[in-house]
C-alpha cells in the first residue's frame, strides 16, 4: 500500500501540484481560475484518444438501442437467448459494452489528486515543489477577483450539475427509440437525473477549483460528442443493423 500511495504521489499528485503553481507563477495576473482552466485543458488533451474512444462507444450503444429492445422483446422469455443475442449484436458491430467504463476509471486518480492539490494549495500548503519551480510563498485563491475557489460554491456546483444533465440529454438525443424495459429505463433515469443531482450535491461541500475543473472538461467532452454526432453515419438511421 505504501508503495502505491507513493507511486501515486510522484505520478500525479505532485505533477499536478507543480504545474498548478508554475502556471499561477507564469501566468499575467496570477489568476489561479485561469491556471485551473489551461491545466483542465491540458489533462483533456492528453485524455483526448481515450476519452473519445468512450464518447463513440456511448453513441454506438445508442444507436444500436433499436436493436437490443428488438432483441429484448423477441427473448422475453429466454434470458440465455437474449444474452447470447446481444452479445453477437455486440459483436457483429464491433461494439465494447465496457468501453466507457476505463476512461472513468483514468480519471478518478486525476480527480482524487486535484481535490488535494486545490485542497492543500490553495489553503498556503505548498510542500513538495519540485526545485525549478519557485514557491510564490502562498496562492491568491480567488477567480477573476471575486470567487474563492478553496470554499464550496453554489454557483458552479449547480453549472457541474446542469452541463452533466446536458451532456446526458445530447446522448439520448442520438436514440429516437425509448428503453422500454423497466431496467433500461431506470439506468437512463439516474444517468439523466440522478447523477446530474448527485455531483450538484459532492460540489456543493468541495473546493470550487474541482467543479471548476468538472465544468471545463464537461463542456470539452460535450464539443467532443457534437464533432462524432457529425461524424459521417453517426445519425441512427444511417445505422445498418442486420435482421
Amino acid at each position: 500500500m505504501n508503495i502505491f500511495l507513493s507511486a501515486y504521489h510522484e505520478a500525479i499528485y505532485r505533477p499536478l501540484l507543480n504545474l498548478l503553481v508554475w502556471g499561477y507563477n507564469s501566468i499575467p495576473g496570477h489568476d489561479v481560475g485561469l491556471v485551473i482552466i489551461a491545466i483542465t485543458i491540458a489533462v483533456r488533451i492528453a485524455l483526448a484518444p481515450t476519452m473519445h474512444k468512450q464518447l463513440k462507444s456511448q453513441s454506438a450503444m445508442a444507436k444500436l438501442q433499436p436493436k437490443l429492445e428488438e432483441i429484448k422483446a423477441q427473448h422475453k422469455d429466454n434470458k440465455e437467448a437474449q444474452s447470447r443475442a446481444i452479445m453477437e449484436l455486440y459483436r457483429e458491430h464491433k461494439v465494447n459494452p465496457l468501453g466507457s467504463c476505463l476512461p472513468l476509471l483514468v480519471q478518478l486518480p486525476i480527480l482524487i489528486a486535484l481535490y488535494q492539490v486545490f485542497n492543500t494549495a490553495l489553503n498556503g500548503n505548498l510542500n513538495g515543489l519540485y526545485h525549478i519551480v519557485s514557491n510564490p510563498g502562498s496562492i491568491n485563491p480567488y477567480f477573476l477577483g471575486f470567487m474563492n475557489l478553496a470554499k464550496p460554491s453554489m454557483v458552479l456546483a449547480v453549472l457541474a450539475g446542469v452541463l452533466q444533465f446536458w451532456q446526458s440529454r445530447l446522448m439520448q438525443s442520438q436514440n429516437k427509440i425509448k428503453p422500454t424495459d423497466a431496467t433500461t429505463k431506470a439506468i437512463q433515469w439516474q444517468t439523466t437525473y440522478f447523477l446530474p443531482l448527485f455531483s450538484v450535491f459532492i460540489a456543493w461541500n468541495l473546493p470550487a477549483g474541482l467543479p471548476l475543473y468538472w465544468v471545463v472538461t464537461t463542456l470539452f467532452a460535450v464539443a467532443q460528442q457534437y464533432y462524432i454526432m457529425r461524424q459521417p453515419g453517426s445519425k441512427n438511421d444511417e445505422l445498418e443493423i442486420k435482421r
